[in-house]
């Protein structure tokens, strides 16, 4: 049973099925906090970009021998390689009908994110005779990931719950949604580069925990979480309500997990506990409104 259990829970995890169901998540803690029912053209659509875009990008930087790789991940992906690449193909072709489904606004934005998310990856620039993606300019491989996750979980579900008459927000509170998730999103990706320090380093990745050290990346994201609390406090001016004090426990726990990381923890940290507090801040949002009373947030 055990090992069943494992199998299971490796396939959830390394198949980026979970990272899916976290950008799924975040799309409905914002329809909540703009007081609007979830659009699941939306949700359908960040399932799928989410597990193809991820998947996609694994399989660009499959290693010589997989099966020597130190990381989990990379050792059960590629041992799982044709089930994987059928899960991308699958994944990346049913956003086709979906997109057409958005509305021109959304397309757009679409388009943005999808040149993004593939340039991360794809080695589309030569300096002399190396080949290098966007992920390889000097802090850019943070910034990129948390931009997309945010336009992609705010600014999507926002444009499409008033395209269809769900909700109207102020462009002020759009902007401080915006801007908080980012904050959010930058915190939680920095525990990452900071498991990644040394092969970062030695692949010559500028990431903030290479240019300032692990302390100082710490440091710097209780400094983001904080900012994220402050932005939570000042958006509809709605101030201590029921939403703050549900997002703001997320937020804390999330400085705890984040302050409880060490490079050397294993995958399944961060893959599960640190991803998680992404689905787990719908969970106790959803929990929150339920036991104290609906507010609004945003």
């Amino acid at each position: 049973m055990k090992k069943l259990f494992r199998s299971a829970f490796d396939f959830l995890l390394f198949s980026n099925i979970f990272m899916s169901l976290c950008a799924v998540a975040q799309a409905l803690v914002t329809f909540r906090l703009i007081d609007s029912k979830p659009v699941y053209t939306v949700i359908g659509l960040l399932f799928t970009s989410t597990l193809g875009i991820y998947n996609f990008s694994i399989l660009l930087s499959k290693p010589k021998y997989p099966e020597k790789s130190p990381y989990r991940r990379v050792r059960w992906f590629f041992a799982h390689y044709r089930l994987m690449v059928t899960f991308t193909l699958i994944s990346l072709l049913s956003l086709i009908p979906l997109f057409f489904l958005l509305s021109m606004e959304s397309r757009i934005l679409l388009v943005f994110l999808s040149v993004l998310s593939f340039c991360y990856s794809l080695p589309l620039f030569t300096l002399g005779d190396q080949k290098f993606g966007l992920r390889n300019i000097p802090g850019l491989k943070t910034f990129l990931i948390t931009l997309v996750w945010t336009l992609s979980t705010v600014l999507l579900p926002v444009l499409e719950a008033q395209d269809l008459h769900l909700t109207d927000i102020a462009m002020r509170d759009v902007t401080i949604m915006i801007a908080k998730r980012f904050l959010l999103i930058f915190a939680l990706a920095i525990p990452f580069d900071i498991r990644d320090l040394f092969s970062d380093r030695q692949a010559g990745l500028k990431t903030i925990p290479v240019a300032w050290g692990e302390k100082n990346a710490y440091l710097f994201c209780q400094f983001l979480l904080a900012g994220y609390i402050v932005l939570l406090f000042l958006l509809r001016n709605n101030g201590f309500n029921v939403d703050f004090f549900a997002l703001t426990a997320t937020a804390i726990l999330m400085g705890w997990l984040i302050f409880k990381s060490k490079w050397e923890r294993d995958e399944y940290y961060y893959f599960f506990y640190l991803d998680g507090v992404l689905i787990l801040q719908y969970v106790i949002l959803i929990g929150f409104g339920f036991v104290f009373g609906d507010g609004y947030g945003g």
